[in-house]
């Protein structure tokens, strides 16, 4: 890096946020790029969010992600300046401030489609499976409809938080009403081209339970979330017949150099940075 310009401050904020891996990736890219930074993680509670985030960007600071469960009051918080992705999602994961104003937006969809490529799926045509209705599922719906699936089925073990984020696409965007559905965990029966896990099931070492969900030959299943080992939703998918099993650590890393390339107007490269994360994750675990 160079050290004759000051560091620029960019944060990532949840509940918890000792596990996060965004530090280490956003660290990396500025290394790549020879930008000097300073990435921080907070830890915030539920009723001082709006507080944190004000004055982290009142001190000067750059940058900040939003993790679980902050995306949807973060979106609230930035709901005058949000673009086209925050606004459709309902969700906000980047945070900028720019000419006295908070912006968000949300490069989670982007990550995922990204890491799809990478794992040579792609969602068009497909019959998709998004298991969770929170956050980090608002964030994938439209790219994932935008990039032409067949049918995008959305359940949830509280049903109607389900129903009420198809309600919210169908408003959005009432020409793909035909293509969203919704219900509870029973209602994931059918037979399935990609399987989204976009709960946090498998941090509390447990499957969701999707009776009836049944896998189509080399059908993708994806976990959001992402260890060392293949996770329980990873496993159970593998035993139901799923030809490729990943985890979440590709589209973390590809939404990380979205948000990346808003602040600081530069594109890093994401491959040397998921090889590092991986092999970090791995000996960290032995």
């Amino acid at each position: 890096m160079k050290p004759n310009h000051a560091a620029r401050i960019c944060a990532v904020i949840g509940n918890p946020i000792a596990h996060s891996r965004s530090p280490f990736i956003h660290q990396m890219f500025a290394q790549q790029t020879e930008l000097p930074l300073r990435y921080d993680a907070i830890l915030a509670q539920d009723a001082d969010f709006e507080t944190v985030v004000k004055e982290f960007f009142a001190g000067g600071g750059t940058g900040m992600n939003v993790t679980v469960p902050f995306k949807e009051k973060a979106c609230a918080l930035a709901r005058d300046h949000l673009d086209d992705r925050a606004r459709m999602a309902g969700a906000v994961n980047t945070l900028w401030r720019r000419d006295g104003a908070l912006h968000g937006s949300n490069t989670d969809g982007a990550g995922l489609l990204l890491d799809f490529q990478r794992l040579g799926v792609s969602p068009a045509g497909k019959k998709i499976l998004l298991v969770g209705a929170g956050g980090a599922a608002r964030g994938l719906v439209f790219p994932l409809l935008d990039a032409g699936c067949d049918r995008l089925h959305i359940v949830n073990r509280h049903e109607p938080r389900a129903d009420d984020l198809c309600r919210h696409i169908r408003d959005a965007a009432p020409r793909v009403s035909a293509r969203v559905s919704s219900g509870g965990l029973g209602a994931a029966a059918g037979r399935w081209d990609i399987v989204i896990n976009a709960t946090s099931s498998s941090l509390s070492g447990q499957a969701p339970q999707t009776p009836g969900a049944d896998y189509a030959p080399q059908a993708l299943a994806y976990d959001l979330v992402y260890g060392a080992q293949p996770t329980p939703f990873m496993r159970q998918a593998a035993g139901l017949g799923a030809g490729i099993v990943s985890d979440g650590l590709g589209m973390l890393v590809a939404q990380a150099s979205a948000s990346f390339q808003i602040w600081h107007q530069r594109q890093p490269d994401t491959a040397p940075v998921l090889a590092a994360l991986r092999q970090v994750l791995q000996t960290a675990s032995q």
